[in-house]
């Protein structure tokens, strides 16, 4: 581990050296290459440095320990040598942690998709609340979040929304809400007050350029219609609505959310290259079991990953069984407590092999 450390710590030391010269400056994209580096980089660099010093007391106090007859320097020493080893050992794990290998993806913009489940009308008006939570949960770390397509029940709710998020390290926060989400609660057309059960699923894309995945056009067929809305709202007199089907896979993908034909073809092909990428990452894994053992859960879109009770106002995460009784909060975009969770389980079945 330590053979590592003093690696990245000369690197970038090295890239300090490189960005301060007049020639890399001149070549801004090399320039801004090396900053990225660096700024990846940093966060470990500033914690080595920190833990050298921390090691640097401990050989200092215990040399006062040795040499010094001196009973009240002898006693700082000791409660200075005491503090020191402690906050080593911290932060010996916490570079651990630093050292994890990185999903590739984290600081990626997010396509996610909700999908109403199994339950009917209250299933799709349960997947309207988890696409406003998503929405709350953006608009709180002020990302920001364009929805590319919506096909709503007309009462309320949704059968299918995607949406684009962007903003840094959106993955990284929300590839854990990929699965099946299922709610109980009574619904409002429930005359007798029976506890219903329903599902929406949700999958979180990292949005992805043309250099990930190559789209060959001939294997993607486009077809044009005119877009529609409910009660004759948002019905265009021209072609705008652009529908795509990749022949190889026969995924299909439909935008009609811009008036303008070019830019819902854009749209769509940027969701295309999402999904082709997770079915490319899907069979990766699949063909890697051993490194699959080491993620949180399957990934498996019909695992239920999380329950909402709205009578006991509790939501509970079944992949780490944690359980919070903040409902209507966590439906408003309050999150991160279980996200955070989520991150250190990760993290900690990621230590185990580390």
């Amino acid at each position: 581990m330590f053979d590592k450390l003093d690696f990245i710590l000369e690197k970038y030391e090295e890239l300090s050296k490189k960005v301060s010269d007049p020639d890399v400056i001149a070549d801004q994209p090399l320039w801004q290459k090396h900053i990225k580096e660096m700024g990846e980089m940093e966060p470990i660099v500033k914690k080595y440095k920190e833990y050298k010093k921390a090691k640097e007391g401990v050989s200092e106090a215990k040399e006062i320990l040795e040499l010094e007859d001196d009973a009240e320097l002898r006693e700082m020493a000791k409660m200075e040598l005491s503090e020191l080893e402690e906050g080593i050992e911290k932060m010996e794990d916490e570079l651990k942690v630093l050292l994890l290998p990185k999903d590739p993806n984290d600081e990626k913009n997010v396509i996610l998709e909700v999908r109403a489940g199994t339950g009917g009308d209250e299933a799709a008006l349960f997947g309207q609340d988890l696409l406003r939570m998503y929405m709350r949960y953006a608009e709180r770390n002020r990302w920001k979040a364009e929805v590319l397509e919506i096909n709503d029940t007309g009462i309320g709710g949704i059968k299918e929304a995607v949406v684009l998020i962007k903003g840094k390290g959106a993955y990284s926060r929300l590839k854990f809400e990929s699965g099946t989400h299922r709610v109980q609660r009574v619904p409002e057309t429930e005359s007798s007050g029976r506890i219903h059960t329903s599902a929406a699923t949700v999958a979180v894309l990292p949005e992805v350029d043309d250099v990930d995945v190559e789209v060959n056009p001939n294997d993607v067929r486009v077809d044009v219609y005119r877009a529609s809305g409910n009660g004759g709202q948002c019905v265009n007199t021209t072609d705008s609505a652009v529908r795509l089907t990749h022949i190889p896979t026969g995924l299909v993908v439909t935008c009609q959310d811009e008036k303008s034909q070019i830019k819902n073809k854009e749209k769509a092909f940027k969701v295309l290259r999402a999904r082709l990428y997770d079915l490319m990452m899907q069979k990766q894994n699949e063909e890697i079991s051993a490194e699959r053992k080491s993620q949180v859960g399957s990934g498996d879109r019909s695992e239920r990953i999380r329950t909402y009770n709205f009578p006991q106002g509790r939501v509970t995460d079944h992949r780490i069984g944690l359980t919070l009784y903040k409902l209507e909060a966590i439906l408003d975009g309050e999150i991160d407590e279980i996200i955070d969770a989520m991150t250190t389980h990760e993290q900690a079945e990621k230590m185990k092999n580390f």
